[in-house]
């Protein structure tokens, strides 16, 4: 009879899913690689999932759940659009240092392409997007946020900003690409980066197009 894994051992088990999935896909990862890295054998490893979409699919609701508890952190006190902006820059700066493979996983996911990654789009990216839509709204009916924007192209526009701040912090290319572009690893310019987007951000969500007044350099 196979013994019985604790909580602690199961959550090395979903880590060890985590990097091997981050690192070569659901396609391309291997059940007897996660049980190595997980100091378990492989047969124990199906004794708690059945496949490797199984195991694939419990790392994924893992990696959300995080994600989901950094977001509800941020947003279960009401605040302005630019303090609302600014706590989750923080929450997802914090997020990358503390949770990268889940970061990394995502990131291996959006490049993977395909009708698997479609489906899972729409389980990644449904709750964000519903919230950062909601929220745009509401600071347009409050008067706070510009009135001429569409609050889904803006939400979209406002997470894709964000899903790269998160990839700068742990995924290999955009690392790189963040120091080519900002002269320092994102570990350095943590302070920078929060200052400056919050800047780009209060621009375009504030300023409505016709008080916007552009002048040809004479």
């Amino acid at each position: 009879m196979l013994k019985k894994l604790s909580e602690a051992k199961l959550s090395e088990v979903l880590e060890a899913g985590v990097e091997e999935f981050a690192l070569r896909g659901p396609a391309g990862a291997n059940m007897r690689r996660i049980a190595d890295r997980a100091g378990i054998s492989v047969g124990v490893l199906y004794k708690y999932y059945e496949d490797k979409d199984g195991l694939f699919q419990a790392c994924l609701r893992r990696s959300l759940e995080a994600l989901d508890t950094a977001l509800a952190g941020v947003t279960a006190e009401k605040a302005g659009f630019r303090e609302y902006a600014r706590r989750i820059i923080q929450a997802l700066l914090r997020f990358s240092r503390e949770h990268a493979g889940y970061v990394r996983l995502y990131c291996t996911i959006t490049a993977s392409g395909g009708p698997e990654a479609d489906r899972l789009a729409g389980e990644i990216e449904g709750v964000t997007a519903r919230l950062y839509t909601r929220t745009i709204a509401g600071g347009q009916s409050g008067g706070e946020l510009r009135r001429d924007l569409d609050p889904e192209m803006f939400a979209f526009f406002f997470d894709s900003l964000l899903m790269m701040v998160q990839f700068a912090g742990c995924c290999g290319y955009y690392q790189t690409r963040f120091r080519l572009y900002c002269g320092a690893p994102l570990e350095e310019a943590e302070e920078r980066l929060e200052r400056e987007l919050l800047k780009f951000l209060e621009s375009a969500f504030t300023f409505a197009e016709e008080e916007i007044s552009h002048r040809e350099s004479r």
